[in-house]
Formats: structure tokens, C-alpha cells, sequence
């Protein structure tokens, strides 16, 4: 991507947030305190967030009076604990239920702007053709995170692969399963690296954006994908709570919901990602 700086989750292990992200600067990266003329440096995930932003960058920003700069990031965590501490000014990667544990668990303050795309979630095999053909005893790789995996298996829920307790919200884990006919396994691995688990496991449940980063088309070679109807699942910009007014947000929110925009998302993805505006 043109003017991105790709960080991994094994740097972030290795504790290299502060260098990586240095040079943003608070005056650059920080919102109501910031200078309004700076420009805003946003935090996103590769595909499909930063691929958006990079139109916007490339094709409205400049006249709106908007300076762009995009950060891309391949794990889940690095992108809010940046926007909590003004490294960035926003960030592009998430759902609400999502925010809504990170907040929770990390005693952080982001707040959505406006949702722009949904991804649909799907389950990908390289072995089986329909989800009814998964063996007695297969095994079927998550996503770990807490609202992920809980969205993975009422995916595998509504397929009819398995049944959950009553009652089971946005925090379930296999754990919560009250019926499994097909004893089926479950690997649960960063979200980043369920598509790199194909080739070892019976099928995975794989976000949208790590799905359409592995050359996977969710509308094309989805096993069964999640609907779009009445989906709480929408990705969007969010900032530190109080930087919600910062001008740069501001500008940035009204072009993500321009007609370019939805254009360019539904011309890109062809289904795979949806707007939602």
C-alpha cells in the first residue's frame, strides 16, 4: 500500500510499539488537542480498511482540505492501545462488540465515529465442499478473540454444526456448546493466522479482511457466510473519547460515507465487503 508502514504481531511481542510508531508524533496522531492542519494518522487493518483509506487519501482527501496518513496493522490490539494513547488520532479495524470487551478489558475510552463496511464471516475448507460433509471428529479452526469466536460459532450454530447454550451471548467459547453430533474440534488461533490453518485443520471460520488478505472471496469460496441483514457486526471509525469533533475526523467520517467511497467498496469487493451506509 503507498504510504503505509506495516507492523506485525510478532513485532509487537517484541515490543517495538514505541519505535514503530515514534514518529507519528502526539500533534500528529492526537485529536482535540491537536493541530488541525496536522495531518490525521489513522490506524487500520490491510484489507480491506487501509485499501479504503488509501482511496481516500489518493482520490477526495486533498480536496476537503483533509492530510491522511495510514498506519496499517495485522493484529487486533496494537490499533486501540495506539488510539488510547494519542500515538494515532483513529483507527479502522473493528465491531462494536468487539471495542465494546476491548473497552472493558483494557480500561480504554474508544468511541465509534460512523460505521462504514461490513465482512462477512465465513467458514472456508480445503477438504470438504458443503459444511454438512465435516467428518465425525473433524477439526474446525476460530478466531480467539472473545466477540469473534462467540460470532464464529453462532455462524456454525445457524449451519446447524452445533448448538449453544441458552443464553449464550458475545463472550461464548466452546466451552458453551450444549450439543456437538459430530464431536467436532475446535483450534482457536489469533485471527490473523486462521486462513494460514487451512492446510492443517478440516475448515476454519476466518474473518472477512484476513479472508480477502489469503486470495479467499467470501461471496466465491465461503462454505456458508454470515448475513448481512440486522448485523451489529459493522466495521468503523473510531477515536479516543472527547476527539470525536476533531475537524480532521470530521472530514475523514463525511468522505468514508461518500458515494466514491460506497462505489469503490462495492466495485472492489463484489460482495465480499458491503458498505453500510
Amino acid at each position: 500500500m503507498r504510504n503505509t508502514a506495516k507492523i506485525t504481531t510478532a513485532v509487537l511481542a517484541a515490543g517495538a510499539l514505541t519505535l514503530g510508531l515514534s514518529a507519528c508524533g502526539s500533534d500528529s496522531g492526537s485529536g482535540s488537542t491537536a493541530d488541525a492542519d496536522a495531518p490525521l494518522v489513522v490506524a487500520a487493518s490491510s484489507v480491506p480498511h487501509a485499501a479504503i483509506l488509501d482511496y481516500v487519501k489518493a482520490n477526495l482527501a486533498d480536496k476537503e482540505g483533509l492530510k491522511l496518513e495510514v498506519k496499517e496493522f495485522t493484529d487486533y490490539v496494537t490499533p486501540n492501545t495506539a488510539t488510547e494513547s494519542g500515538e494515532v488520532g483513529a483507527n479502522y479495524f473493528q465491531h462494536k462488540p468487539y471495542l465494546d470487551d476491548f473497552n472493558k478489558k483494557n480500561n480504554t475510552h474508544i468511541v465509534p465515529v460512523t460505521t462504514v463496511h461490513l465482512e462477512p464471516l465465513g467458514l472456508y475448507s480445503k477438504s470438504v465442499k458443503k459444511v454438512g460433509d465435516l467428518k465425525t471428529g473433524a477439526t474446525v479452526a476460530l478466531p480467539n478473540d472473545t466477540t469473534n469466536e462467540a460470532r464464529a460459532l453462532k455462524l456454525l450454530e445457524a449451519h446447524g454444526v452445533i448448538k449453544l447454550k441458552a443464553g449464550a451471548g458475545n463472550d461464548a467459547t466452546p466451552k458453551d456448546i450444549a450439543e456437538n453430533p459430530k464431536k467436532i474440534q475446535f483450534k482457536e488461533l489469533e485471527a490473523a493466522q486462521v486462513p494460514r490453518a487451512l492446510e492443517d485443520v478440516d475448515a476454519a471460520v476466518v474473518n472477512g479482511n484476513y479472508a480477502v488478505e489469503a486470495k479467499l472471496s467470501p461471496a466465491k469460496d465461503s462454505l456458508v457466510l454470515e448475513s448481512a441483514k440486522d448485523n451489529p457486526y459493522g466495521n468503523f471509525l473510531a477515536v479516543k473519547e472527547g476527539n470525536e469533533r476533531d475537524p480532521r475526523v470530521v472530514k475523514l467520517a463525511k468522505l468514508l460515507h461518500s458515494p466514491e467511497v460506497k462505489k469503490f467498496i462495492e466495485d472492489t469487493y463484489d460482495g465480499s465487503v458491503v458498505p453500510a451506509f
